[in-house]
């Protein structure tokens, strides 16, 4: 029996420790990945939803007003889960994260959004994952190697390209484009903090939070919407309204925010460049908006510097 075990035991080849540890992070980014992904999805209908939802609702209300529903169903998740209210050296990390995505990128978009085309304003998600990498780089002292850069970069190259085609031409710099500037920076810096803070706390309780520390601020700002500008949407306009409430300011925090978690943050972000290119194509099939050969090249161009960005090695 010894020998026979002995013979067993020296039988199995050993693995390098290097390739040990790359088999065992595989199925994890895999798993943020998908996570990743699942997050993306739920953000790239926001676009399309805010474009429907104001025809009827006035922009502040539909910017402020969304975060003040998801923090109500933010609130009630957290009373169910009994969860613990975090410890004081967080706080101010959250505050960064609802500064960042509940307050800073829906406004800045919102408002962009009044004088600069939907397609122009795509060009904020073409640089929001090269941004988020830059800030995990600075924050998370994460150290993404040439081939991460290089596809980044592509990746924002080919967005900014074919969304330039499509919408014809920048025409110049203007209010809209330095507040879209400003939504990138805003939402980049409260990606990466909310990702760190959910390898901490958890994913969803990140948004929780955030949410419930932004709402007397969102409250005050849209009971003020709402005063001025009375709404006057229809079905379609409160349904849009539900979906950016529920699930692009609630729902899809949890899996992005998961996702990047897993990470690494500078891969993971890299997803979002699919995110221009979904949008596009639901404002296709719900809004009716032509779909042109340069917007399939591009999407095409797109998914695969995503997916090399996401498989390049990212040292942490």
């Amino acid at each position: 029996m010894r020998d026979n075990d002995s013979a067993t035991a020296i039988s199995v080849p050993a693995l390098p420790g290097s390739q040990l540890g790359e088999r065992a992070a595989s199925p994890r980014r895999l798993d943020g990945a998908l996570w990743g992904f699942l997050g993306v999805l739920a953000f790239s209908f926001t676009l399309p939803f805010t474009r429907i939802a104001v025809t009827g609702i006035d922009p502040l209300v539909v910017g402020a007003g969304r975060a003040v529903v998801a923090a109500a169903l933010g609130a009630v998740v957290l009373a169910v889960t009994r969860s613990r209210i975090p410890s004081r050296r967080l706080w101010l990390r959250l505050l960064v994260v609802a500064a960042g995505v509940v307050v800073g990128f829906p406004f800045l978009t919102s408002f962009a959004l009044q004088t600069a085309p939907a397609s122009h304003g795509a060009v904020v998600i073409g640089l929001l994952p090269a941004a988020t990498a830059v800030v995990a780089v600075l924050r998370g002292r994460e150290r993404p190697g040439l081939l991460f850069w290089v596809a980044s970069a592509a990746g924002a190259a080919a967005v900014i390209g074919f969304t330039v085609v499509t919408s014809g031409g920048f025409g110049g710099v203007h209010l809209s484009d330095l507040l879209l500037l400003g939504a990138v920076v805003a939402a980049a810096v409260g990606y990466a903090e909310g990702a760190l803070l959910a390898r901490e706390i958890g994913s969803w309780q990140v948004i929780c939070w955030a949410l419930v520390a932004a709402s007397p601020l969102m409250l005050a700002l849209t009971a003020v919407g709402v005063a001025a500008h009375p709404p006057t949407a229809g079905v379609d306009g409160w349904l849009a309204f539900a979906y950016l409430a529920g699930v692009s300011m609630f729902l899809g925090f949890f899996a992005w925010y998961r996702g990047l978690a897993i990470g690494p943050i500078a891969s993971i972000s890299q997803i979002q460049l699919v995110q221009p290119v979904l949008s596009i194509l639901w404002a296709a099939l719900l809004l009716g908006e032509q779909l042109t050969p340069a917007t399939l090249v591009g999407a095409l161009a797109v998914v695969a510097c995503a997916t090399l960005a996401v498989r390049a090695r990212v040292r942490r």
